[in-house]
């Protein structure tokens, strides 16, 4: 197959060399985008009379059937051609002549692909924002379900304070939401039109560049050529965006495995997300959580290679930008297919409440609050401290615990002890009193609730379709 620029050369390309040059692979499918932004450049090619108004309504119309023919599946990709941009315009040329070539006037490839990968990159961004609101929404459900449930938080593994799974829940949704709010930024950095720049010192001919960008409903156009065509840090932000979305995962996940494991017993996952093994008939294992953890450092794989692959780069476009594609597409099917899976796998998992309660009482989680008791009889506070301290060591050498220990005992070590320590050491009173604005309070988890559904009810996402 000849190539459109191959009227410079005098010998055919090498099969190997094609094979190598060739996007085609992968970038077919940006084809919804590639035909979208052709019928809006070709459509202000007719509006300011580069072209006539009957070549831009035939283009226009032959584009609109070649689109058709792909979703229908009447017209196949051709493995041969260069890339996605160049298949569509050789099957334009083919359909209505020299009137097709007459589309690439005042455009470049590389403006082209910018446009076609920001258009792209958008309704993917749209779509991850609501697999992360619908995995949002599960976790306020699960916080509203469990906002008196006690269970152990912990630091560095270890049983540290009483929360509620509530509270616990709430803490992950606060991650995810910032991941929403990431998107959503870089969502607005990637609507602009780089079309017009040309090869990267825009075009002679007098174009409207904003007359493009309204009919494709991005909010304006890039401002310099150069960087319009060279950059790519809307993409490298969206692989970050995907990273840290992949991480906060696979945090999750990590707490899912220890949870459901025998250990811990905190949950049980439902069948339809778990697996046997090939040998031990009573394994249910946590597949879909490990795999979300594993495909984690796919994900950072991908960031690392955007971020490679533009460090040495001299304006303005280069060859190796194609290695973008590859990466940003891997990391946008991976995260959302963690996304949506992880998702049902936490909606439908039952909570062992009566195991949080129970691991909520040993561990002596409420030492913090046996020395608050004593601070607030006027000890001061390293004193109580120590204090608390060998208590715990009194009760961990005699196998029993802060709240059975009787009120005698209390008094010997510090006579500031009287019967309302047990008040004081109650599992239930320890979250309660943690009324601080973001605290594991009852009161305090439904009002983190309620400002959740706020944020939901106001999140507007737009998910652009292509007729």
């Amino acid at each position: 197959m000849a190539k459109m620029w191959d009227a410079r050369f005098s010998k055919t390309e090498n099969k190997r060399v094609n094979d190598f040059n060739s996007s085609i692979s992968f970038d077919s499918r940006m084809y919804k985008e590639d035909i979208t932004g052709s019928m809006a450049h070709a459509t202000m090619l007719g509006k300011c009379g580069i072209i006539t108004k009957a070549e831009s309504d035939l283009i226009v119309k032959t584009l609109g059937e070649i689109f058709s023919d792909i979703e229908s599946g009447k017209l196949l990709f051709d493995p041969e051609a260069e890339d996605i941009h160049m298949f569509v315009e050789e099957v334009l040329t083919s359909r209505i002549g020299d009137t097709g070539k007459k589309l690439h006037t005042g455009r470049s490839r590389n403006d082209q692909v910018a446009l076609d990968i920001r258009l792209y990159l958008r309704n993917e961004i749209c779509e991850i924002r609501s697999l992360v609101n619908s995995l949002l929404s599960v976790l306020i459900d699960l916080a509203e379900k469990h906002t008196k449930d006690v269970m152990p938080g912990y630091t560095h593994l270890q049983r540290a304070q009483p929360v509620t799974f509530g509270h616990y829940m709430m803490a992950y949704y606060q991650m995810f939401m910032r991941d929403d709010i990431r998107l959503s930024q870089t969502f607005e950095r990637t609507s602009v039109s780089p079309l017009g720049s040309g090869a990267l010192a825009s075009t002679t001919y007098s174009i409207d560049r904003q007359f493009v960008a309204d009919i494709l409903g991005l909010s304006g156009v890039t401002e310099n050529s150069i960087d319009s065509v060279s950059d790519r840090d809307f993409l490298i932000e969206l692989c970050f965006d995907l990273s840290v979305i992949m991480m906060h995962l696979s945090r999750f996940s990590e707490e899912i495995i220890l949870w459901c494991s025998t250990e811990f017993g905190y949950i049980e996952l439902d069948d339809a997300f778990s697996t046997g093994s090939s040998i031990m008939p009573q394994k249910k294992n946590p597949d879909i959580a490990e795999l979300v953890r594993g495909k984690t450092g796919r994900v950072y794989g991908n960031l690392m290679t955007v971020l490679t692959m533009m460090k040495g780069l001299p304006l303005a476009y280069n060859k190796d930008m194609q290695e973008d594609k590859e990466a940003v597409f891997d990391s946008v099917d991976n995260a959302k297919i963690c996304l949506e899976l992880f998702t049902a796998m936490i909606s439908t998992m039952n909570i062992k409440t009566e195991k949080l309660r129970e691991a909520a009482s040993y561990g002596f989680i409420n030492a913090t609050d046996c020395a608050d008791y004593l601070v607030s009889k006027g000890l001061p506070f390293r004193d109580a401290y120590r204090v608390s301290g060998k208590l715990v060591a009194y009760c961990i050498e005699n196998k029993t615990d802060l709240e059975s220990l009787p009120l005698d005992k209390y008094k010997e070590f510090s006579p500031l002890f009287e019967n309302d320590v047990y008040e004081a050491v109650n599992l239930d009173n320890c979250v309660n009193r943690r009324t601080v604005y973001g605290g594991p309070a009852e009161a305090s988890v439904k009002h983190q609730i309620a400002l959740a559904k706020k944020y939901l009810k106001n999140t507007c996402i737009c998910l652009r379709t292509y007729d």
